[in-house]
């Protein structure tokens, strides 16, 4: 197993205090509470040369998070001290550019008026490899959190609106009384290794050159062994022998829970399904390690701060092995 340490998003600062959502709205007296403000999944960070972007907590009269459309989501106590996370993406920034939105990794960096200028709103995958570990765990649950709101705002049982309780933990319907809580989506990501190599794939759309691991969400009545090994045949045509868990990754986009498995191939043989890869291939040890460096032609490795390049560079250290009882394969 790889610790919570190397994983981004895996830790956090706050204390989750969840004996004291029903609170939420006295603890937001407290002048010492603060808050974080999204926009639009963005959350607010503070630039300083030379170091790296920190998240920017505001004091919660602050005129910022007055563009905010409902309450606050209540999300826990640092060292006693009530935090917060406001969306406020009711706000409209001048410099907004729906292109650099849509891509891959939105670039833009938007300003609010009412903030210095060091303060900006900032794609997390940009900066999730930057940033400090308790700032990356305290924004994926402030994104995360804020993300089911955005899309749960009526009742799936009924259809009527809902309305945030308890702290932003909670929706009810006023119409049938129905209570929702946040949902995780499992998601296998799989190292799958056939003697020295290891199997890489691209999704259309990726940046140019970009593979990373086989993955897929857990079915429903499905183990994630299981998932595992469906996905990657699925995918890639190749079966696996025994799965392992080596390693899980909160991934707030919008909401899944990245789990990391490791299994060894039955077959090197790829028959990939064209509607889920653009391409698959078995990539060599070396050759991983050489993409790491940018010494690869054609062959990016998955990003810093994502669980597959974790996994792969654990791999590649000789720190995860096949799982006992796996089929051996020439490298």
């Amino acid at each position: 197993m790889l610790s919570d340490s190397e994983i981004t998003f895996a830790g956090e600062r706050i204390d989750r205090a969840a004996h004291l959502r029903g609170d939420a709205a006295a603890l937001a007296r407290d002048p010492a509470a603060r808050s974080i403000p999204l926009w639009r999944g963005k959350p607010l960070f503070r630039l300083a040369e030379g170091a790296a972007p920190g998240l920017a907590w505001l004091p919660l009269d602050h005129p910022v998070l007055a563009d905010a459309a409902d309450a606050p989501v209540f999300l826990g106590l640092d060292q006693g001290a009530p935090r917060f996370a406001h969306d406020v993406s009711a706000w409209t920034p001048p410099d907004a550019d729906p292109a650099a939105m849509a891509r891959f990794l939105d670039p833009s960096r938007n300003a609010h008026p009412a903030l210095p200028p060091d303060h900006r709103f900032i794609d997390l995958r940009s900066v999730m490899a930057e940033i400090p570990a308790a700032d990356a765990g305290d924004a994926a649950t402030a994104r995360a959190i804020l993300g089911w709101h955005d899309g749960h705002r009526f009742c799936a049982r009924c259809g009527g609106p809902s309305s945030p309780a308890r702290g932003g933990w909670q929706r009810d319907c006023s119409a049938c009384g129905a209570q929702h809580f946040p949902r995780t989506d499992p998601v296998v990501i799989v190292l799958a290794t056939h003697g020295d190599r290891v199997l890489l794939g691209r999704s259309p759309g990726w940046p140019e050159g970009m593979y990373s691991l086989l993955a897929g969400f857990v079915e429903p009545g499905e183990s994630l062994a299981a998932a595992a090994r469906r996905e990657v045949l699925e995918e890639a045509g190749v079966p696996l022998g025994p799965v392992r868990v080596i390693a899980s990754q909160p991934w707030p986009f919008p909401a899944s829970l990245m789990i990391g498995c490791a299994a060894e191939a039955l077959s090197d043989t790829i028959t990939r399904d064209p509607a889920e890869l653009e391409d698959a291939r078995w990539v060599s040890r070396r050759e991983v390690m050489e993409s790491f460096a940018g010494l690869t032609p054609g062959l990016t490795a998955a990003r810093r701060g994502a669980i597959a390049r974790v996994l792969l560079e654990a791999w590649t250290a000789g720190r995860i092995s096949p799982a006992p009882g796996g089929a051996g394969g020439g490298g």
